[in-house]
């Protein structure tokens, strides 16, 4: 079998290396890019986390002050008051805080929100509930 020309060893190892260079660069890009997703993910699910965390604390704060007040005079009405909050407080302590993969969490998150309306509705209080990145606030 004749031996290869100088030339077309040459020519192998260009294919060669554009092929390694090829693969190396593919891989520290995919290492790059796991990395910088990563960290934007992992800004953004603090960011939201935060949002969640500090809605769920102003309905809490909100409930628990409520049911202070409400315990002082107990009369028909105000059981009915009670019971609400109450269950609004029960829900918000089943809330998983500590599990970002749960899958009901938007779902859970929904049903705490309507029970705070309804508590609002009960109370007659206008529910103007905003939060924003900077600071959260209750308006009435």
């Amino acid at each position: 079998s004749p031996s290869p020309s100088p030339g077309s060893d040459m020519f192998d190892e260009i294919v060669m290396a554009e092929d390694r260079f090829h693969g190396e660069g593919y891989q520290e890009g995919y290492a790059e890019g796991s990395h910088i997703g990563a960290v934007e993910g992992r800004r953004y699910g603090s960011l939201h986390g935060a949002k969640i965390g500090s809605e769920i604390g102003g309905y809490l704060g909100f409930a628990l002050t409520w049911q202070c007040l409400l315990h002082k005079c107990t009369d028909e009405k105000n059981s009915k008051k009670i019971r609400a909050l109450d269950s609004l407080i029960g829900m918000i302590h089943k809330f998983p805080y500590e599990d970002p993969t749960y899958d009901k969490l938007q779902e859970d998150l929904e049903k705490i929100r309507g029970k705070f309306k309804q508590v609002c509705s009960m109370l007659n209080i206008q529910s103007d509930f905003r939060v924003s990145t900077e600071r959260s606030s209750l308006t009435f």
